[in-house]
C-alpha cells in the first residue's frame, strides 16, 4: 500500500505513522501482515527521494511475472503518480525486501505497447488494478525490478553491458596497437618503413580502417538500438545517454581526421608527429567517453539484456 491509498482510505490519522507500522510488522513477521493487509503479497520498497535524496521506504503491493518482481504505481486510481514512482524515476537503483530476502534492484517503467501488455497481465493476476485505471485518466505506470545481483546460489549470467566493456577494452587494445604503430613511424624504429611490403605506413592503414570502421559501427548500433530502449526503460537515464550519443559525434569527427591522416600518409614526406597527436586526441576522448559509458549502462543493461551469443 501506498501513501496515496492510505490517504485514500481514510482521514484524521498520520499516513507516516500508518506506514510505519505495516512495515515494522512486516519485518517482525517474515513478510506476513494480519488483519486487513492479511495474505496480501507485498514488499517494502526503497527509494532515494527525489528531491531529498534520503532513502523512502513504502509497502507496496507485489507480483511476480516471468521471475521479475512488478509494482503498479496505480495509487488507489487517483490523478497523480505515487511519489515513490517519481523517486524511481529520478534514481531507478532501489532496494526490495520481500520477507524472506532482500536484494537491490534497478526499476525500469516500460512504454507503450510494452507496458499495455505488462499491465493486461497484471490485471489478470490482480483485476483490482483495473478498477484503478477505470478510476482515472492517468495512465498507470508498471514498474519491473530488475535484481543487480543474481539470487543467492546462482549462477551469474553474462549480461549485455559485460558484453559492452569486452567490446570496449577490444577498442581500445586496437587503438592501443595504432599508436604504437604511430610512435615507430615518429622515433624511426621500423626497419620496413617505405621498403619492404607491406610497411609500417600500410599496416597502420589497414588497421586503422578496421578499426575505425568497428568503432562506428558500434556507436551506431549503441544510437539505433541500445540507447532509446534503455532511455524509454529508465527516464533518468535519458540526459546522460544524449550526451553519451554528442560524444559519438565528436568522436566520429576525431576518426575522420585520423583516417584522412593515415589515407594521405606518404612516408618520408607526410608528418608522423601530427599523425602521433591525432591519435592521442582520439585515445584521450574515447577513453573518457568509455569510462562515462561504463558507468551510465552497464548495470541497467546488465540487469535487463542478456550478452549476444559467442560467434
Amino acid at each position: 500500500m501506498s501513501k496515496e491509498q492510505a490517504e485514500n482510505n481514510g482521514s484524521g490519522f498520520d499516513v507516516h505513522d500508518f506506514q510505519r507500522r505495516i512495515i515494522a510488522e512486516f519485518r517482525a513477521n517474515g513478510g506476513r501482515l494480519t488483519g486487513m493487509f492479511e495474505g496480501w503479497p507485498l514488499i517494502v520498497l526503497t527509494t532515494t527521494g527525489a528531491r531529498t535524496g534520503l532513502p523512502r521506504e513504502t509497502p507496496l503491493g507485489h507480483l511476480v511475472l516471468d521471475g521479475k518482481g512488478v509494482v503498479v504505481a496505480s495509487a488507489n486510481g487517483a490523478d497523480r503518480h505515487p511519489g515513490w514512482y517519481h523517486n524511481l524515476r529520478a534514481n531507478p537503483i532501489v532496494t526490495v525486501e520481500t520477507g524472506e530476502e532482500t536484494y537491490r534492484a534497478i526499476a525500469a517503467v516500460p512504454q507503450g505497447t510494452e507496458r499495455d501488455r505488462l499491465f493486461e497481465r497484471v490485471v489478470a493476476e490482480a483485476p483490482g488494478y483495473g478498477d484503478h485505471q477505470a478510476r482515472t485518466t492517468r495512465e498507470i505506470p508498471v514498474v519491473v525490478l530488475h535484481r543487480i545481483e543474481p539470487r543467492p546460489g546462482a549462477e551469474r549470467v553474462k549480461g549485455m553491458g559485460d558484453w559492452i566493456v569486452e567490446v570496449h577494452d577490444w577498442l581500445r587494445g586496437e587503438l592501443r596497437t595504432l599508436r604504437e604503430q604511430a610512435d615507430r613511424l615518429v622515433d624511426g624504429t621500423a626497419a620496413t618503413i617505405g621498403t619492404t611490403p607491406p610497411d609500417l605506413a600500410r599496416q597502420l592503414r589497414t588497421h586503422c580502417l578496421a578499426f575505425c570502421g568497428a568503432l562506428r559501427r558500434h556507436h551506431t548500433g549503441e544510437d539505433t538500438a541500445v540507447f532509446p530502449s534503455l532511455a524509454a526503460q529508465f527516464p533518468s537515464l535519458a540526459p546522460a545517454l544524449a550526451q553519451l550519443g554528442e560524444q559519438h559525434k565528436a568522436v566520429a569527427g576525431l576518426q575522420d581526421s585520423v583516417l584522412d591522416l593515415v589515407e594521405r600518409f606518404v612516408p618520408g614526406e607526410s608528418d608522423p608527429v601530427r599523425l602521433r597527436a591525432e591519435l592521442e586526441e582520439l585515445a584521450g576522448r574515447l577513453e573518457s567517453h568509455f569510462d562515462f559509458e561504463e558507468q551510465t549502462v552497464v548495470t541497467a543493461l546488465n540487469a535487463t539484456t542478456q550478452a549476444p551469443p559467442s560467434a
